[in-house]
């Protein structure tokens, strides 16, 4: 998965495997029944911040291989 998901976060192209859309409404379950529960899970949190930020993009129906452009973003470099 790597070697695709890889290829496609240096060249930029994020087509749909599964849209970053469906992995917030995933992640905010998580979060949600973590939060009920008084579980931390940083790590679950972290990546819906990136997730979020793709959307803020206009990114919601990219694959979640790109990531990279959140990454990027916030390190102010870019990778391609």
């Amino acid at each position: 998965i790597l070697e695709v998901h890889g290829e496609r976060m240096v060249e930029g192209t994020f087509d749909p495997g599964f849209k970053i859309s469906l992995h917030q409404k995933d992640l905010n379950l998580a979060l949600t029944g973590a939060q009920e529960l008084g579980v931390a899970l940083p790590n679950t949190a972290n990546a819906q911040e990136l997730f979020g930020e793709c959307a803020e993009m206009g990114g919601e129906g990219w694959d979640h291989s790109a990531l990279i452009q959140a990454i990027e973003k916030r390190s102010d470099h870019s990778i391609r």
